[in-house]
């Protein structure tokens, strides 16, 4: 057999195809909606599994060994599929992937594999997850509710990684129960494409694209195969793999409305402005939604030059390729907002597809087993005393900054648990990729005396907390927090007002829907970011929270979110009937496409 000069192999491509077809299956040919697995063919030596469609071409190996030498550079992990280019059919990428794609949809083989029909089976929905704890934990969420509360079959899609010891904690309850069916995509090396310099938004972007060749290749070894593709922020170039496969696809944005709306708007804002965002004089304006002022956009506006901003605005162009948009909000928290998305001409000239609140979805409290040092502490503290203080999964704080909350927390007087971590004068996300790492509990970087002195009142936690379980806690009655959205869903959940310290991402958004249009928190006079928060606004924040009216009122007010909450997710709230139309619309595309 003829090799092409790629490597790979020469075949007539239709007629090979339509007379392997024709030999009555017997020797087990599995067809996909991308491509056809042939028999095992002789190449170079070699077993493989030779797939093509029209004059496509890829190689499945058996296992590592397997593969010819000019191949292995190019494989970590069988099974890949590599789509292989004849000599007389060079085109630009771009080009094949037109051109492949209307092949799949005007040439597909009429007998496939295809997953169990909607009558007999439930629907089975893969959702892909990019790194990271803040991403990672709100997926999760999501293919809990739909398991639990919508009779669905999930698998998570996640990229491999060095993944934090936090991770693994989130990771091996599920594991272990087999509540959801998890499957690795093989790692990629990014390392040449990134330096120390690279953001994090931009490292995601990078690692979402590099995996693409193994998420196809591992939602093509599926068995069954899902039914729809759900990826979330980062995993936006993913949709087109959805296409490949005949799998509805949509976009999960574990944040808000009024982000979701500056995102998707962020192109127009593009076009239209000069010089930097954060230059501007006036709020930036987004249709039907509350302005953005200057110093609030999200980290990827911060400079325009920066290749975080073009990889930002890709994102918020490539939503509009999905079949809808699952938010993790719900109505009575963003009424506002949701109505642009789904109401305002000008923005839905932008965005285009259907938009979906379900939220809010949070972890639930793990079940109670021995109890721990720190909820035995906490069971002796009186009702709503005790601030916590954490700064996710990535947040970090410089020395001076450690200095000051330490300073400003004793000088409160008020009890504390304060998950703690190293200073870093790197930038604010400094523990995204490695939370949970690299402390062996020496806590030399906090003031001199300070656990002598507060050792009655407080409680510190190195690097990582259940923080699920202790805000649902009964002593706790502050959380001192980043604003990351996660946290923020976790603490109107549990009816706990806020201090409002935005580090990195929306948080800034966040942290002003809090303050300004929820009422559920303060906020330092000026952001963190810009200046060291000194001890005496630390203090009398704290107060404010836990002593004064003031922080009564607050509570008051996440109490009522926190009922609106469990309304919106009940069987008859908003966000479940919102979450059952988007199942009806999966159930209604997929029976569509295997039609055609």
């Amino acid at each position: 057999m003829s090799t092409s000069r790629r490597g790979g192999p020469s075949l007539s491509c239709t007629a090979q195809i339509q007379n392997i077809l024709d030999e009555d299956l017997k020797t087990n040919v599995s067809y996909f909606p991308s491509e056809i697995l042939v028999p095992e063919l002789e190449a170079n030596e070699t077993k493989l599994k030779v797939c093509a469609i029209d004059d496509y071409y890829g190689i499945v190996g058996i296992n590592q060994k397997d593969f010819p030498t000019k191949l292995q550079s190019r494989v970590e992990k069988p099974p890949f599929l590599f789509h292989l280019i004849p000599p007389e059919r060079e085109e630009t990428s771009m080009q094949v992937r037109g051109r492949r794609s209307a092949q799949l949809k005007r040439d597909r083989p009429t007998r496939r594999l295809s997953t169990v029909s909607m009558e007999n089976s439930k629907l089975h929905v893969a959702i892909l997850s990019s790194p990271g704890m803040g991403h990672l934990i709100p997926v999760l969420n999501l293919g809990n509710r739909l398991l639990s509360h919508h009779n669905v079959d999930i698998t998570i899609l996640l990229p491999a990684t060095n993944s934090s010891p936090a991770e693994s904690k989130v990771l091996k309850p599920l594991t272990d129960r087999n509540q959801l069916n998890i499957i690795e995509i093989p790692p990629v090396d990014i390392s040449s494409l990134v330096n120390p310099k690279t953001t994090i938004v931009t490292q995601l972007c990078i690692m979402m694209r590099a995996v693409l060749p193994g998420l196809r290749s591992t939602i093509a070894a599926m068995n069954p195969r899902p039914d729809v593709l759900i990826v979330d922020l980062f995993g936006t170039e993913a949709l087109p793999v959805a296409d490949e496969f005949d799998m509805p696809k949509y976009v999960y944005i574990a944040s808000t409305a009024w982000f979701t709306a500056l995102t998707t708007y962020c192109p127009v804002l593009d076009e239209k402005i000069e010089g930097q965002y954060v230059d501007q004089r006036t709020p930036l304006k987004i249709p039907g939604c509350k302005p953005v002022r200057p110093e609030d956009v999200v980290d990827p506006m911060l400079d325009r030059n920066d290749e975080q901003y073009r990889e930002y605005l890709r994102l918020g162009i490539e939503f509009r390729l999905s079949d809808g948009i699952l938010l993790n909000t719900w109505e009575d928290l963003e009424p506002i907002s949701l109505k642009a998305l789904r109401e305002n001409g000008i923005l839905r000239a932008v965005v285009k597809v259907p938009v979906y609140d379900i939220g809010p979805l949070r972890r639930p409290a793990e079940p109670a087993g021995s109890k721990s040092r720190l909820i035995e502490w906490l069971d002796v503290q009186p009702s709503e005393s005790v601030i916590y203080i954490s700064f996710g999964s990535g947040g970090t704080l410089s020395a001076q900054q450690i200095n000051e909350l330490a300073w400003g927390l004793e000088m409160s007087q008020q009890r504390f648990v304060w998950v703690v971590r190293p200073p870093t004068e790197g930038g604010a996300d400094g523990s995204f990729f490695t939370v949970g790492n690299g402390s062996d509990g020496t806590l030399d970087y906090l003031p001199d005396g300070f656990l002598t002195r507060t050792h009655s009142v407080g409680l510190l936690i190195p690097q990582w907390g259940p923080q699920v379980e202790i805000l649902s806690h009964q002593s706790i009655g502050g959380f001192l927090s980043h604003c990351g959205w996660n946290s923020t869903l976790e603490s109107i959940a549990s009816g706990i007002p806020m201090i409002a310290w935005p580090l990195y991402a929306e948080q800034r958004l966040n942290a002003t829907m809090l303050t300004e249009e929820l009422g559920v928190a303060v906020r330092p006079e000026v952001l963190p970011t810009k200046k060291v928060v000194g001890r005496e606004e630390i203090e009398k924040m704290v107060r404010t929270l836990m002593q004064y009216t003031e922080g009564k009122a607050m509570r008051d007010r996440v109490k009522e979110l926190k009922h609106s909450a469990e309304k919106a997710l009940s069987n008859e709230g908003s966000s479940y009937k919102s979450m059952a139309v988007v199942l009806e619309d999966c159930q209604r595309r997929v029976q569509s496409h295997k039609k055609e």
